[in-house]
């Protein structure tokens, strides 16, 4: 990217004043050396949608940012609910993928001496891979049910405990979810996916606190060096897919008769105050709802997996974030409280100390906010920051962000070479296919820890560990 068309507040913002079309600057937080290799659609992209109609105070792109549709992957805006508009691709078609951690109450010694057959166990418990179907099948009053409850709906039917509720976004159910703004079509391809990770770059993984950096947010947290965890990644399955499909059809066609000029087709959108924009978000909202569910679910099932290899793991839940959503929540712009619509495509939410939506044992630490590495690389546990609720309305990376595309990766590496490569490394992966394996091979990534540190240095969130994989099952 060419660095000199921004200007450079500090070591880790960069600005690209409001032009042209742009109703407000972008800003977009990494180091230089992440900036020089991000794609110069990214740039591009986040301008777009700065000339978005009600747009709040900037477009803005995290650290892990590259190109998406509409919208680049990693990018955060926020809407004025009077003016403003919400967009499909603002969102992503995997609403509400997102990270799931559960901590063990075990040490890494204790996964290394029955670590195979650990693997085979929740390989064989955890549905993987493309159409991957689960034994749950829902009939319509359980999808609506299921649509309108989320994970509350996953409890109630047996799959977790209380307990898991108040340690989910959302407390396990997003209000104003609308089932009936849910087609047919998605309700049939979500029927038998509940509890399923799907393929892509979703995963189960189990993992070990490798390093910790902040000991007291650490131990709020319940975490220490050499503990276990296990960090579950993946979304709304087909049915998310298929309401992004349809609204973005739908929307691409309402926007012109809404007066709203898109620069990009891939950026349809419908005012927030429209029919059309307040029945995507219902349809959205339910999507929520569905992922809550579905990671409730994987839950139940990665507990059992556990009881019958090391009965002694409980698996509480740290914490549940998704980072593909469009939430109406309120910020501090210009001094003022305002009630907004923020899009986090491809971004994590960091909600900073003393936040209300945060559980009173988080209050004084701030959010937890989970980053997934790669499978060969490792992951992060972060915490929300006041500066980040002033620099990005509470907003934070999501991963590493791809650094080359997935036809690439394959034309790269060849699957089993990487499951063989991670093996005579400690991390036993498995998965249904070997070619999905090559295309989330670790080098087709950025580097995670670049990205993370970049974060930290931003103000975004604060570094408190960082997480190995031991086991991966990889759809």
């Amino acid at each position: 990217m060419d660095l000199s068309v921004f200007e450079r507040r500090s070591d880790h913002e960069w600005v690209s004043p409001a032009r042209g079309r742009m109703r407000v600057p972008v800003v977009i937080y990494a180091s230089r050396e992440l900036m020089q290799a991000m794609d110069a659609k990214v740039l591009e992209q986040a301008a777009n949608v700065a000339a978005l109609p009600g747009i709040v105070q900037a477009s803005y792109a995290m650290p892990d940012a590259h190109w998406g549709y509409g919208f680049p992957i990693g990018g955060v805006a926020a809407f004025d609910p009077d003016e403003g508009v919400v967009s499909a691709g603002g969102v992503g078609f995997d609403i509400s993928c997102g990270v799931r951690t559960l901590l063990t109450g075990l040490r890494r010694e204790d996964i290394v001496r029955v670590q195979a057959r650990l693997a085979d166990t929740l390989y064989a418990r955890i549905p993987a891979g493309v159409g991957s179907t689960g034994e749950l099948r829902l009939s319509a009053a359980e999808m609506d049910a299921m649509l309108k409850g989320g994970a509350h709906w996953a409890v109630g039917r047996g799959y977790g405990d209380e307990a898991d509720l108040a340690r989910t976004e959302e407390r396990g159910t997003m209000r104003g979810a609308d089932p009936k703004a849910v087609s047919e079509q998605a309700r049939k391809r979500q029927r038998d996916e509940m509890g399923t990770l799907g393929s892509g770059n979703h995963y189960l993984e189990v993992q070990h606190v490798a390093e910790v950096f902040d000991a007291r947010i650490a131990a709020d947290y319940g975490i220490a060096a050499g503990d276990v965890v296990v960090s579950i990644h993946c979304g709304s399955r087909g049915l998310g897919h298929q309401i992004g499909t349809e609204f973005l059809k739908e929307m691409a066609i309402a926007a012109r008769a809404a007066g709203i000029d898109l620069p990009d087709r891939e950026l349809a959108c419908a005012p927030l105050a429209s029919a059309l924009g307040r029945r995507y978000l219902g349809a959205m909202r339910a999507a929520i709802n569905c992922a809550l569910a579905n990671r409730q679910i994987l839950t139940h099932l990665t507990r059992a997996a556990f009881r019958e290899v090391l009965p002694e793991a409980r698996l509480p839940l740290l914490y549940d974030v998704s980072h593909n959503t469009c939430k109406e929540e309120t910020h501090e712009v210009a001094g003022r409280r305002r009630r907004l619509f923020v899009h986090r495509k491809g971004a994590t939410r960091a909600f900073g100390p003393g936040h209300a939506e945060l559980p009173p044992e988080f209050r004084e630490a701030g959010q937890p906010v989970l980053i997934g590495g790669s499978m060969g690389t490792g992951s992060y546990i972060l915490a929300g920051l006041a500066t980040g609720m002033e620099r990005a309305f509470g907003s934070a990376c999501h991963g590493a962000g791809r650094a080359m595309s997935r036809h690439e990766a394959t034309r790269r590496w060849q699957g089993r070479a990487i499951v063989d490569e991670l093996a005579s490394r400690g991390i036993l992966v498995r998965s249904p296919s070997l070619r999905g394996v090559a295309e989330e091979a670790p080098l087709a990534y950025k580097d995670v820890s670049a990205v993370v540190d970049a974060a930290d240095a931003a103000g975004l969130a604060r570094k408190v560990a960082r997480l190995e994989p031991l086991v991966c099952v990889k759809g």
